[in-house]
């Protein structure tokens, strides 16, 4: 159930980032409300979410929490860097 948290806390993420653009700089009602439930619906699900999932995924947490440097965990953190890289290098 916590993936599920997740996976609705990133697309509630996704639409208050999409939402700051259509507030006009909070000068718009409607879509500041929007914008504002669904920050705080994101961190509602992300704060249950976090519950049960580890919090130290990356390089802070194998360096800092003593998660364990596994190879997978590696070759993700290296997959999400690339992908990073190759959406800065496309623009």
């Amino acid at each position: 159930m916590s993936l599920v948290f997740l996976f609705l806390a990133g697309l509630f993420e996704i639409g208050w980032a999409i939402g700051l653009k259509y507030t006009d700089g909070f000068s718009k009602p409607l879509p500041t409300v929007l914008t504002v439930a669904s920050m705080i619906v994101s961190l509602t699900l992300l704060g249950l979410a976090l519950k049960a999932l580890p919090v130290g995924t990356a390089l802070l947490g194998i360096w800092l929490l003593g998660d364990p440097a596994t190879a997978i965990r590696l070759a993700c953190i290296a997959l999400i860097v690339c992908g990073i890289m190759g959406l800065k290098l496309a623009a």
